[in-house]
């Protein structure tokens, strides 16, 4: 007898559970808040209570956020279920990234994980990982079409939010002629394309816009290293006023500097560690740097968090830049 596949039996386990606790990783971008909102629609549609959150503290709801449906499901860490019978995590490549909810993801009888990050090395009870996808978004619409029924307008909208932030609207690498059928289908549900989309990448403050400007008169370009880089301290963020998640495009105004194929941006952290941003035009895989370094991602675009300052920080990734091409 061949075993089940992993999509079946996340879907029949989910189809059991009267109640089920959904986690994405530490400062979520839309892919992890999307997939994990969508899919807690989806069940919260079929009768199952669900329970939402993501390992910040404080629990800052990303502005965006909070025009995706269900987002009033979010609780800050120390609301989580400790013990869930059924939890599923979404688009957390490694454990760690889990932070103060890896706990109840231990603890928890059933793991469905749910990711597409190429590091990712197979965590839960029930593995759901597909590195070829697009999206952890991609993966969520699988699950939910194998369990059946009606899917409801709010899950498309949380997945929609995903697949486009996560392909880039639709210029990564990972997209394939069934990425962009997908976002059609997601498409065809009625809700407000254009309010949703101008909260994703068109709702930044003065204050970010001003601070972008500090970020981008601190360029630095490494030829040796193939690397254009910026850094914000975390007194830079208090000085403006910015939460640190309100930063997060910065790495795409970098990555279009011309100079190099390795984009960085590097960020304190409130715990004083820097958190590394990285994407590659194709001739380095940042994966492998990235995980080098304790982090993961994909080819084109990962992260990490380093211990040691920012002198230090830059000259190891170099280094690693350096290293297969000596």
């Amino acid at each position: 007898m061949s075993p089940i596949p992993p999509l079946v039996r996340a879907a029949q386990a989910l189809a059991e559970a009267p109640s089920v606790a959904l986690a994405c990783h530490v400062n979520p971008d839309a892919d992890a808040i999307g997939s994990m909102l969508g899919l807690s629609n989806f069940l919260r549609s079929r009768g199952a209570a669900t329970v939402c959150s993501f390992p910040n503290d404080p629990f800052d709801v990303p502005r965006w956020a909070t025009m995706l449906p269900g987002h009033e499901t979010l609780v800050p860490p120390g609301e989580f279920p400790r013990e869930p019978a059924v939890l599923v995590t979404c688009d957390t490549a490694s454990m760690d990234r889990l932070s103060m909810l890896a706990a109840s993801a231990v603890r928890a009888k059933t793991l469905i994980w749910i990711d597409h990050h190429v590091s990712n090395q197979g965590h839960g009870t029930i593995p759901l990982i597909d590195p070829r996808a697009s999206s952890t978004a991609e993966i969520v619409w699988r699950l939910v079409r194998e369990m059946g029924g009606e899917i409801p307008i709010e899950t498309a909208v949380c997945l929609y939010a995903g697949l486009v932030t996560d392909t880039g609207r639709f210029q990564y690498e990972a997209v394939r002629p069934d990425t962009l059928r997908l976002g059609a289908e997601l498409r065809e549900f009625p809700f407000e394309h254009t309010r949703l989309v101008q909260a994703l990448y068109e709702d930044n403050s003065s204050a970010y816009l001003r601070l972008l400007g500090v970020a981008l008169e601190r360029i630095e370009v490494e030829p040796d290293a193939d690397l254009v880089w910026s850094y914000l301290t975390r007194s830079d963020l208090l000085e403006a006023g910015i939460h640190p998640s309100e930063t997060d495009d910065l790495i795409d105004v970098v990555r279009t500097a011309r100079d190099a194929d390795v984009a960085a941006v590097i960020k304190q952290q409130r715990d004083g560690r820097f958190k590394v941003s990285l994407r590659s035009k194709g001739d380095h895989d940042v994966a492998a740097v990235a995980a080098s370094f304790g982090g993961g991602g994909h080819r084109l675009a990962a992260g990490y968090t380093s211990t040691h300052g920012l002198t230090d920080t830059v000259q190891l990734l170099k280094a690693a830049l350096r290293g297969p091409h000596e």
